[in-house]
């Protein structure tokens, strides 16, 4: 507090030596031929100014957005824009009633003080005043609750009221938030009415979500709509009409392109953090002992493009998957590692007969060896691999244990999310039959025109033949054009005209409850 109040001094001192306007300023004018009441001729700018500043003080501690909304009306010399436009024309009353009316959209009518300023109205517009200086406490605080109900509320809706970025550590999608300029412009708005009936929500996921939300009392189901309303109130990146969805709670991939559904498949997701996750990070974080580490598979949120698909793609075994699981699999059976077609590299030489390793000699955490799983069926990506880019090394593939499918949690790999239908999807993505039997071949399967028999025999004879070593080698395959994707976490939608619900697998509905807690 002691520091704004070192930057209002200047405010003070630059506000009552201009003086606004002529005298009466605007806000005289408009109350005394309103009201048909003299006293507002003499309203003084300079003694109005050092009321204002004292209720900016008294305020501004409480705003979202103090420093945009000082900023404003000290380019605005004080002047009171709000009471002044929109007083007379009845819209700040219609603020009051949206402010009022917010719990449609699940929020606590009181945030936004709408009694206070609807009191304050009532007093100015009871002119009861004996003196025009016993009005300005009452404009300058009519005005400030106002903007910064006005800017809140817009904000709110347009923007959600929680940031994920700040609440969800794996959450990498670039949602937009509330900016200075744009806050600015909504104070210079010329209808506040139509700024707010512009800002409702129109999206028909929010709509059909907003409507069961109204129409049950069960408070459990109230929850879970609000949090997705919440979610549909981020601004997200555009990802245009054709883009590909994987829902995280529906361990399901879907292709979208426009209201139509492309392709729908079922995917297994990244295992949820082990249980006091916290807790055990600071006792790893002080031991630096990774049988503290605890461990985290679950898969990022984020937004990016698919790019490109590999056909027998070759894995690069993260460390910590080395650490985990590959060491002690290796010290337990010598032919691990040449059974499962994984190859050691050390100072990214490729050691001859990793059999002969002594992991006894290694501490697991000081590994100085890499790992890679060669192409073939043994390969835990399957036979295909779609890429976007991304900071976390995730990427969508094929797998060679199908059988993940078959469960009702599907929370169980690494972090990449496997899919179940990797050729057809690899197929819409390449859009061309010449490039999909090119696909189709190098994965041994027939090509679907005719033509292109003559090349897929030769490629099989190639394999087939006894005297030449055939390598399977990893092929990289272009989609038609980079198709948008977004991983995403939402746990009731409107699907069929019914709301579909989802267990909140990750925990994140628990921690968005907490964040969203005062405005509920």
């Amino acid at each position: 507090m002691k520091k704004f109040r070192f930057l209002i001094l200047p405010f003070i001192l630059f506000i009552s030596a201009c003086g606004w306007f002529k005298s009466p300023p605007e806000i005289g004018k408009v109350l005394s031929e309103h009201f048909k009441n003299k006293i507002y001729k003499d309203f003084d700018t300079v003694a109005y100014d050092s009321i204002f500043v004292k209720t900016m003080d008294s305020l501004s501690g409480k705003f979202v957005n103090p420093k945009t909304i000082k900023a404003f009306y000290l380019n605005h010399s004080a002047e009171p824009k709000l009471v002044t436009q929109f007083y007379i024309n009845g819209e700040l009353d219609s603020l009051v009633n949206y402010l009022n009316e917010s719990k449609v959209h699940g929020f606590n009518p009181k945030i936004f003080k709408g009694d206070e300023i609807k009191n304050l109205l009532d007093e100015l517009t009871a002119n009861k005043f004996k003196k025009v200086e016993e009005s300005y406490p009452v404009i300058a605080k009519l005005e400030l609750l106002s903007a910064n109900a006005y800017l809140n509320y817009n904000n709110y809706l347009k923007y959600g009221v929680v940031n994920p970025r700040t609440i969800f550590s794996r959450y990498y999608i670039k949602v937009k938030r509330p900016d200075s300029l744009g806050m600015i412009n909504l104070l210079n708005s010329k209808s506040l009415v139509d700024t707010l009936r512009s800002v409702q929500p129109k999206s028909a996921q929010y709509k059909a979500l907003q409507d069961a939300y109204l129409n049950t009392d069960a408070y459990d189901e109230k929850r879970i709509l609000l949090l997705n309303m919440e979610r549909f109130r981020w601004k997200m990146p555009e990802t245009g009409t054709n883009y590909v969805q994987v829902n995280i709670p529906d361990f399901k991939l879907t292709w979208f392109d426009k209201s139509d559904t492309v392709i729908t498949m079922k995917v297994c997701v990244g295992g949820k953090r082990e249980n006091g996750y916290e807790e055990k990070l600071k006792a790893f974080a002080k031991s630096g002992n990774l049988d503290d580490k605890p461990k985290n598979h679950e898969t990022p949120l984020l937004f990016s493009r698919i790019n490109s698909i590999q056909a027998n793609p070759i894995w690069n075994i993260p460390v910590s998957i080395a650490q985990s699981e590959i060491y002690w699999m290796a010290r337990k059976d010598p032919y691990y590692l040449s059974n499962s077609n994984i190859k050691v590299y050390y100072k990214d030489k490729l050691i001859g007969e990793p059999d002969t390793i002594n992991w006894s000699k290694y501490s697991r955490d000081k590994l100085p060896f890499k790992f890679k799983q060669g192409s073939g069926g043994g390969n835990a990506l399957g036979k295909f691999k779609f890429i976007f880019d991304n900071s976390s090394s995730i990427y969508l593939h094929d797998t060679n244990n199908k059988n993940g499918f078959n469960l009702t949690n599907r929370a169980i790999s690494h972090g990449c999310v496997r899919i179940e239908k990797p050729l057809q999807f690899a197929e819409l993505l390449v859009k061309d039959s010449y490039t999909y039997d090119k696909l189709r071949a190098e994965v041994d399967l027939p090509p679907i025109d005719s033509t292109h028999v003559k090349w897929y025999k030769k490629r099989m004879a190639q394999k087939a033949d006894t005297t030449k070593a055939f390598q399977l080698k990893p092929a990289w395959f272009g989609p038609k054009k980079s198709v948008p994707l977004i991983i995403t976490y939402i746990t009731a939608w409107s699907q069929n005209d019914k709301i579909e619900y989802r267990p909140d697998v990750y925990g994140m509905d628990e921690k968005l409850w907490t964040a969203m807690k005062k405005f509920r």
